[in-house]
């Protein structure tokens, strides 16, 4: 009976002397507050069901004794109805008053993050609200939020200044606003974040200086400024980051020197600094106390002297990239650290020389190209090493002899002369010389054997010649008029119409413009000279490049000024007038581009009136496009000979006050390699030609490099990528592997996973967006024979429709049009074949009745150019847009850089 009854009573015991795991919502209030958030949110029955309790079911809700003190609501997805109008709305949080921790990460939250945070949540700990779409500035409020450990505010369109109250949240941890537009300097009082530990604050809009005070962060373990403004020298209290891990300072115009403070952040395991304006050598006491450092980069600065050598013996250094600076000296001849394999080393664009040491084998990806390495290559070299422009035996595309012997007689050594040896004729003998006569005879004969074929080899280049002159006799003649006091003579091959270059400043007047060169007026620090903003005495705008001849070479400001002098075009940016009278600075004043250059418009965040937008609509990228390449087409097939422009990139890309494109950086543009009479007999004589190579690998004096180069540009306007145009093919190919594949002549949804996030487009964009997309992985082709020329590009851009509809038809004409056709042009070899063209069935696609194709009724894109009528497309058939390509000779009209 007595175990009757305690079985009986033993589920009753068990319920009375364990809790439930579970726990209800005490109050009203905060389920109403949650049935608000759910309501304005557009969160799924799925993940919040209306009926059942919120601490209990609700996913992403955590509660504590009966209250809600976390919401976690990161890559939720809405209802349809609550897609259509996505909002910031989260007023209901307000009345969670007990809320630690709120991750909206990944869910779309257009708007502004209103004021009232920072009263009201007084107890969040958490924020996490990255890739939500988020506008405007950041509160002030925000400082009241007294226990706060972890913002996460990244990924996001933010702007305005960051404020000085976030320096208030002493408990702060971890501040990531990075991938913002924010402005302004970095505040001051960021020194009071005792407990930070990680602070990002990269690829933002930020300027000004790196604080001192911020070695007081003791903290701190990872601070990221990469890719602002930052205009500073590295304040030698970094040093002070004894616990700091990972730095990096990549992409802003730091200068100076590196201090050598720095060597007692004996944690640091990364240290990125590259493609700033830092100078001077490395200290030799700096790198022996990072005993932990993993990787170094100070790529793209202006380094000199000798690099120590612990850099290269240093056992766990797995990425060393001390590329594109000044550094000389030889290699280390030391083994020491052979043990160690793997990791990567770029000396490239250096000028380092000697042999090769055994050092190098210690690395599996190594870059020592642009240096002045000798001798034979070592078998510790790995074989996909990139070694050349440089002196080394049995290697390709090395430097001229004349180029290593005189860097190795500048620096007292000899140089092996790619290891051939001295001829030496060898002493004659007794036998030999019965045979004397015979060789006398035959060297005579064959001596005037060649001598004949010699002159009428002359006479035939003679005819070339006359006849060239001719050609250029007839066209328009170009008078050059006095050349100024105080201006150099020009180069030879160069005639300079002076009396055709605008008006002519005086120093006095330029000074007075720019207020005296101030930094103020500063607009950047260009490789052929510096910019800067100024006001004429009439009040115009103008751009005035400042050119120091001590730093850059004289022929750079005068092919410029020749160029101008013979080639006028709206899409070339206006040459205003000159200023020649001092012997060590010129000056060239242009018209001033009220919207920059295309590498700051592209994310600019107001218009004419005054509006906030994020990114420049399709309309004005596709207008962009068509402008650049109208004047690409201009130098490429109406000058003769034909004009490189060799320096295409966004920066390059001027839009005045209507977006209208102007082409700038023009210092680098010269004549296409091989149709000048130079190149003519060059030619015929199978002379060596230029080896000069590009970041696509050909020729950067070539129309076929300007073509490559556009396509970056037009991929830049495709994906919104900031940036793509100005880096160099070797950090660009993960990101080439990662988009290529989306871009199929085959498939338009496939295009849209690239596109720029912030463009807003309809069905009819996307197919120019498409276009586009196409046109520039055609320019990017690896191989510069199978890149569309420009003409055609230019008209597949005023077309953008005609490209893919037709090309995705699979239509009997297209499988018929002959190898040299428009489309040959234009996709070259990355199209496998017209066979692998998808089939659409006959009712989905356009089709071409009597030469011409028939269009939907939908109104069309007006940055295309298609009217809202909904008739019939007026443009060009296409083989008016790509036309059959005449003969080679003939081909091109010849103008005179007219």
């Amino acid at each position: 009976m007595r175990n009757v009854i305690c079985f009986t009573f033993l589920p009753l015991l068990l319920l009375l002397c364990f809790e439930p795991t579970f726990q209800q919502l005490s109050l009203r209030t905060e389920r109403v507050a949650l049935l608000n958030l759910r309501s304005s949110l557009g969160l799924r029955s799925k993940d919040w069901p209306i009926k059942a309790d919120p601490c209990s079911v609700w996913n992403g809700i955590q509660c504590q004794n009966g209250r809600v003190v976390g919401i976690n609501v990161s890559g939720f997805r809405r209802t349809r109805i609550g897609s259509r109008n996505p909002q910031f709305v989260v007023d209901a949080l307000a009345n969670l008053t007990l809320l630690q921790s709120f991750n909206a990460s990944n869910f779309l939250l257009p708007g502004v993050i209103p004021d009232w945070f920072g009263s009201s949540l007084k107890s969040l700990q958490v924020l996490d609200l990255r890739f939500c779409s988020i506008l405007g500035p950041i509160p002030l409020s925000f400082g009241n939020l007294a226990n706060l450990t972890s913002l996460y505010l990244s990924n996001n369109e933010l702007n305005g200044t960051i404020p000085a109250s976030i320096g208030q949240l002493i408990q702060l941890s971890v501040l990531d606003l990075s991938h913002n537009e924010l402005t302004g300097s970095i505040p001051l009082s960021f020194s009071s974040l005792g407990n930070l530990s990680f602070l990002d604050l990269s690829s933002n809009r930020l300027d000004g200086s790196i604080p001192t005070l911020i070695g007081s962060i003791r903290q701190l373990q990872n601070l990221n400024l990469s890719s602002n403004n930052i205009n500073s020298s590295l304040p030698a209290s970094l040093g002070d980051l004894g616990r700091l891990v990972d730095l990096d300072l990549s992409f802003n115009k730091l200068s100076g020197l590196l201090p050598q403070d720095l060597r007692s952040m004996s944690r640091l395991q990364r240290m990125v600094i590259g493609n700033n304006l830092l100078g001077g050598s490395l200290p030799e006491d700096l790198f022996p106390s990072l005993r932990q450092l993993q990787a170094l980069v100070l790529n793209d600065n202006a380094f000199t002297g000798a690099v120590p050598d612990v850099l290269f013996l240093m056992p766990g250094l797995r990425l060393l990239d001390i590329s594109g600076n000044n550094f000389t000296g030889m290699l280390p001849n030391s083994s020491s650290a052979l043990n160690s394999t793997g990791g990567t080393l770029n000396i490239s664009r250096n000028m380092f020389y000697g042999s090769l040491m055994p050092v190098i084998g210690r690395f599996s990806a190594v870059d020592l190209s642009g240096n002045y390495f000798e001798g034979r290559v070592p078998n510790f070299v790995p074989r996909d090493a990139s070694l050349e422009s440089n002196c080394l035996q049995n290697v390709s595309s090395q430097r001229t002899l004349a180029d290593c012997s005189a860097f190795y007689t500048e620096k007292g050594l000899s140089f092996d002369n790619f290891g051939k040896p001295n001829s030496v004729q060898p002493p004659l003998t007794e036998k030999s010389g019965k045979n004397n006569k015979r060789v006398i005879i035959l060297a005579s004969v064959l001596g005037g054997v060649g001598f004949i074929v010699l002159l009428v080899l002359l006479v035939m280049l003679l005819f070339l010649y006359i006849g060239g002159k001719r050609a250029t006799g007839n066209q328009r003649g170009v008078s050059v008029g006095p050349i100024p006091t105080g201006s150099s003579e020009p180069p030879p091959g160069l005639s300079i119409n002076f009396a055709s270059l605008g008006d002519v400043f005086t120093d006095k007047q330029l000074l007075q413009a720019t207020g005296g060169l101030s930094d103020e007026n500063l607009i950047k620090l260009g490789h052929s000279g510096d910019l800067f903003r100024g006001v004429l005495d009439n009040g115009a705008n103008v751009v005035i490049k400042k050119i120091d001849l001590r730093t850059v070479k004289k022929e750079t400001y005068l092919v410029e000024l020749d160029l101008f002098s013979k080639v006028s075009h709206t899409r070339l940016v206006p040459l205003l007038g000159h200023c020649l009278d001092n012997e060590h600075e010129k000056y060239l004043i242009y018209k001033y581009m009220p919207n920059g250059d295309l590498a700051s418009s592209l994310v600019r965040k107001t218009n004419g009136d005054d509006e906030n937008i994020q990114s420049l609509d399709w309309i004005t990228r596709l207008k962009i496009a068509l402008g650049a390449a109208e004047g690409l087409a201009y130098m490429h097939h109406e000058c003769s000979p034909p004009l490189v422009h060799r320096d295409v990139q966004a920066s390059s890309i001027l839009l005045d006050d209507k977006f209208e494109v102007r082409l700038g950086s023009l210092s680098e543009v010269c004549a296409q390699d091989g149709d000048s009479h130079q190149n003519r007999i060059s030619r015929l004589l199978r002379l060596p030609q230029s080896s000069e190579q590009g970041s696509s690998g050909s020729q950067t004096s070539v129309c076929s490099y300007d073509v490559y180069c556009f396509g970056k540009v037009l991929l830049e306007l495709v994906t919104g990528k900031v940036g793509i145009s100005a880096t160099p093919d070797t950090q660009l190919k993960e990101f080439y592997d990662q988009t290529f594949p989306y871009i199929s002549i085959h498939d338009k949804e496939m295009v849209s996973k690239i596109i720029d996030p912030n463009l807003i487009f309809d069905e009819d964009f996307l197919e120019e967006v498409w276009a586009m997309a196409v046109v520039a992985k055609s320019c990017l082709n690896p191989k510069p024979s199978r890149r569309p020329q420009m003409r055609y590009i230019l008209k597949a851009l005023e077309n953008p429709l005609k490209v893919v509809r037709e090309e995705s038809s699979g239509s009997a004409r297209l499988r018929a049009t002959s190898s040299r056709s428009w489309n040959a042009a234009l996709f070259g070899s990355w199209r496998q074949s017209l066979s692998d063209l998808t089939v659409l069935p006959a009712a989905t696609m356009s089709k071409a009745v009597g030469g011409s194709f028939k269009q939907s009724g939908t109104s069309g894109s007006q940055g295309s150019g298609q009217n809202n009528s909904g008739e019939a497309s007026r443009r060009r058939h296409s083989k008016e847009i790509f036309p059959e390509p005449p003969d080679e000779q003939g081909e091109r009209a010849e103008y005179h850089y007219q």
